[in-house]
C-alpha cells in the first residue's frame, strides 16, 4: 500500500464523492438514521461523508496512514482507522451495513474480508462498487495504455471470484447493478474521462488514479499521452470513443445480503 501513502497526498485534488454514486450507493444500503455503518477502504472518506448526510452513524478503516490523516482532516464526527481489511476491529454484529468502493482488488484475497464484513454485520447489506476484468478491457483507454490497462484489468477479480467469495463467507443472496460513466461525473477514477478524454492527460488526474500510479511506466504514459492528444486534435479520439461502446455497464454495484439472526 506504499503507493497510497503517495496518492493520499494530492488525493482529493480530483477525487470527490460523485452525487449520483453516493445516491445509489445510500439506496442500496437503504441507510436509517440510527443504525451504524461502516465503509472499508474509505481512502479519503470522500464517499463515506456524503453518505452520512443521508444518515446513520459511520465508522471507516483503511490500510493507508496518509488516507486515514486526510479523511481525519474533514470530520471532527466520523470514527476513522487505520486497520486491515482482513483483520477488523470491532465486535460481532454490530453494524447494519457495509460499504466497499473501487477498493476489492487490493485484497489479497476476498473470502477472507468477506468473512469479516459477514462477522461484523447484524443483518443488512455489503454494497460493492467495482468493475470487472471483462468491462475493463472494453475501456478505450486500452487503445492509448495497453500494459497498464492490462495489469490493472489482471489484479481485477472476476465476478465470478466475487460471487463464490461472498457465498464462502456466508452472504445469502448477491445482486448486481451496472454502472455507466456519466458525461459530468465528478469522481475522477479510472474510466471517469469516457466522454471526456482530454482529462488524461492531466498529470493530476492520473496522479489519483493508482493505475497510472502504480502500473503504469513513464514511457507509456508519455507515449500514450501524446498519440491520445493528437487525436483529440483530429477528432479521431470519437470514433475510439464509439468503437468500444457497450451495453453491460463501465462498472457495477454488488448488493449481497446478511439475513438477521
Amino acid at each position: 500500500m506504499a503507493v497510497y501513502e503517495q496518492i493520499g497526498k494530492s488525493y482529493d485534488l480530483t477525487r470527490r464523492a460523485d452525487p449520483d454514486i453516493a445516491a445509489r450507493l445510500a439506496v442500496h444500503l437503504q441507510i436509517k438514521s440510527n443504525s451504524s455503518y461502516l465503509d472499508v477502504g474509505c481512502g479519503t472518506g470522500n464517499y463515506t461523508l456524503a453518505l452520512a448526510e443521508y444518515g446513520g452513524i459511520w465508522h471507516r478503516i483503511d490500510q493507508s496512514k496518509q488516507m486515514i490523516d486526510a479523511a481525519a482532516n474533514k470530520s471532527n464526527f466520523v470514527a476513522w482507522q487505520v486497520a486491515e481489511a482482513e483483520a477488523l476491529p470491532y465486535a460481532n454484529e454490530i453494524f447494519s451495513g457495509v460499504l466497499c468502493t473501487l477498493a476489492v482488488h487490493h485484497f489479497a484475497a476476498l473470502t477472507p474480508v468477506f468473512r469479516e464484513i459477514y462477522r461484523v454485520l447484524m443483518g443488512g447489506h455489503l454494497v460493492l462498487f467495482t468493475a470487472t476484468p471483462e468491462q475493463m478491457s472494453q475501456y478505450w483507454l486500452v487503445e492509448y495504455f495497453p500494459e497498464a490497462i492490462y495489469k490493472s484489468t489482471e489484479q481485477m477479480p472476476s465476478l465470478e471470484k466475487v460471487r463464490v467469495a461472498l457465498d464462502e463467507a456466508g452472504f445469502n443472496s448477491v445482486d448486481i447493478k451496472p454502472y455507466s460513466i456519466s458525461e459530468n461525473l465528478q469522481d475522477l477514477f479510472l474510466y471517469s474521462g469516457k466522454y471526456r478524454p482530454e482529462i488524461y492527460l492531466d498529470e493530476n488526474v492520473r496522479s489519483g488514479i493508482s493505475t497510472f500510479a502504480l502500473l503504469a511506466s513513464a514511457d507509456e504514459i508519455a507515449v500514450g499521452c501524446q498519440r491520445l492528444a493528437a487525436d483529440i486534435n483530429t477528432g479521431r479520439i470519437t470514433e475510439i470513443v464509439n468503437k468500444y461502446e457497450n451495453n453491460q455497464g463501465d462498472y457495477l454495484f454488488v448488493i449481497a445480503d446478511k439475513v438477521a439472526t
